[in-house]
């Protein structure tokens, strides 16, 4: 199941397979154009409490991943996007942040490659 995590400011280019926009909000600056994306799903990213309390703090990553993770495992929108995994031999997960470690897709493809 070959997943990767890119950022949606990044150009598209083929290798990059079914993209999926996991952000719960559209990205500021890109156009639906530009974005390329195959689906969004947005059910699938942090609640909005959780990403307000968050704010990409490093000193609250690890709380963030563990409060993520419990959310995941109760959030319907994960049948969804396992079937678009299996379903296509690369995914891509596309997210908004500027840092490119501490993020919440991040977090979602280690959930998915356990």
């Amino acid at each position: 199941m070959p997943l990767q995590v890119r950022r949606i400011y990044d150009s598209a280019n083929p290798q990059d397979g079914f993209r999926v926009l996991v952000d719960r909000l559209w990205p500021r600056g890109i156009s639906k154009e530009r974005a390329a994306i195959d689906r969004w799903l947005k059910e699938i990213a942090p609640s909005n409490e959780l990403r307000t309390w968050f704010g990409h703090r490093s000193d609250r990553f690890s709380d963030f991943t563990n409060r993520y993770v419990s959310e995941l495992e109760g959030n319907p929108a994960i049948e969804e996007l396992l079937g678009i995994v299996h379903s296509n031999p690369t995914v891509t997960l596309l997210y908004g942040a500027k840092d490119d470690t501490i993020n919440h897709a991040n977090v979602l493809a280690h959930y998915l490659d356990r």
